[in-house]
Formats: structure tokens, sequence, C-alpha cells
């Protein structure tokens, strides 16, 4: 939810226009309880799995803090306040991308694809990549070349994220009966595929420049970042070791955090300086 916060704060700030500051937090505000939404109703959908997962036992609902129809009451409620909020504040196509994402997340993903498929990351993900273009949304209206790219950004990165946490959580997935690819394709497959989407995200990062989106100096940067994502997607690719590809896995796990936020803070970073924005926007 951090992440997903972040990146529609990027998409609003590198946007070309700029909006009062209250109009922004609110709008912001209404992303995040939007977001807020999605998860509860996930939790509610998955009490069942999130019981017997070590990594979601602890939640609200398994551990018998929330009842379950409670929960599913509030994330109804909260998707709908939500999505009215940034329609007022914002514009309408924002709340339209809002509600589709709630809805992606929890209808596509959640209920249809998570328990059937193991492409349940692949195409779900597109979900988990939808905030900035809404906050580009949030700012100009409109959409337009530039959010398209940190979409794909965030749609080629969820896949090798996902899949590093199925390595080293596979014992979890396969307690829930959930496809996840170590499962369905074997660790062997799993890591090959973990490296391909590394690799993917090379003409990814290259596309603000080529667009004129991103400068030199976030080239330099990011393709460097890039290359050691590769690099330690290789080394779990190379590792036959199951305690040591566990270890390695997690390491990616962390680093693709790290290294999606760093792409995201260059790119605003990046734009904020191009544009000169930063003083305009407070």
């Amino acid at each position: 939810m951090s992440l997903v916060l972040f990146t529609t704060v990027v998409g609003l700030l590198v946007a070309p226009n700029e909006i009062p500051f209250t109009k922004a937090c609110l709008s912001l505000l209404a992303v995040a309880i939007g977001s807020g939404a999605a998860g509860a109703l996930n939790m509610w959908y998955e009490s069942d799995v999130d019981a017997v997962m070590s990594r979601t036992c602890l939640r609200p609902i398994p551990t018998g803090k929330i009842k379950r129809q409670n929960a599913l009451w509030f994330g109804i409620i909260l998707a709908i306040a939500s999505t009215i909020m940034l329609y007022l504040f914002s514009n309408l196509i924002s709340a339209i991308l809002l509600v589709t994402t709630i809805s992606f997340y929890f209808f596509i993903y959640t209920i249809w694809l998570k328990r059937k498929t193991a492409q349940n990351i692949v195409i779900g993900g597109a979900s988990g990549a939808l905030p900035p273009v809404i906050g580009w949304t949030i700012a100009t209206g409109s959409i337009s070349l530039e959010p398209i790219i940190m979409f794909l950004i965030i749609f080629f990165w969820t896949p090798s994220h996902f899949w590093a946490l199925s390595l080293y959580k596979s014992d979890d997935y396969k307690k829930a009966k959930i496809p996840m690819l170590p499962l369905t394709a074997g660790i062997q497959s799993t890591k090959f595929n973990i490296l391909l989407y590394a690799f993917l995200m090379l003409p990814v990062v290259v596309a603000p420049v080529l667009t004129g989106f991103g400068s030199f100096i976030y080239l330099i940067l990011s393709l460097s970042m890039t290359l050691y994502y590769i690099y330690l997607c290789y080394l779990l690719f190379k590792e036959k070791i199951v305690s040591k590809s566990n270890l390695i896995a997690r390491k990616v796990f962390v680093y693709s955090i790290f290294y999606l936020f760093f792409l995201f803070l260059l790119i605003l970073f990046d734009n904020l300086f191009k544009f000169n924005k930063i003083l305009t926007f407070f």
C-alpha cells in the first residue's frame, strides 16, 4: 500500500498540470482509502487461506480481531466512499480508474485468477500498475504516453517480485492450495521466469528516455539498478542448493521493493528538476 500511494504521488507530481495542494491531498487520501478497500475485500474473501499461511495468519480476520462479515461491509463502504471522494475532489476519469483498480484486484485477481492459474500475478499485476496512471489523471484529467510507461514499469516488475516471494514461501502456498509458479511449473522454471522478467525491465526503464520523459542521469542510474537486479536474478537462477536459493530469493524480493521505489523516485526528481515544479506545487 505504501508503494501504491507513492507511485500515485509520482504520477501526480510529474504530470504537466498543477493542481491546488488541498485538492491533491484529498485526492491522494481517496486513493489510499481505495487501496485499503481492495485489501479489506481481499482479506474477507481469502480469510480461509490467510489462516493457514504463516505470512498472513496474523491478519485481523484469522486472529479474530475483526469479524468476517464486518470486513466485507467495511471494504464495500471504503470502495464506494473512495470512488465518490475522488470524483468530487478530482475528476470522472480518475474515479473510473480507481474503481477499475479495486474491481480488477478483487474480482479478476482475487476471485478469478489467484486459485486457478499460475499466471495470476502476471495478469493481476495490472491492478497494482494503475496507481501512477490515476495520479497523472488527477492532475490532467487525461491519459498519455508517460503514465502508460509508468504502468508498464510496474506491470513487468510485478512477476519477478512475487515469484521470488513464492520461492521461499512455497510451503505456505502449497498448504493454501494456491497454484503459484513453483508448484505448477517447478523451481527451476520459476527461476527462469524471474530472470526473464528482470531482463524485460531493461526496455521499459529505458522507455522514459526514448520518449523524452527521462534524462541521461535517469538512464544511467536506472540501468545500473536494473543490471544489478538482473545479476541477483541470475545468481538465483544458477543456485542449486535449496537453502542458498531461498536466501537469494529473499534478497531478490527485498531488493525488488527498493528497486521499484528508487526507480519512481528517479522519475520524480528527474521531472521535478526538469520542469522546476517543486516550488510551484508547494
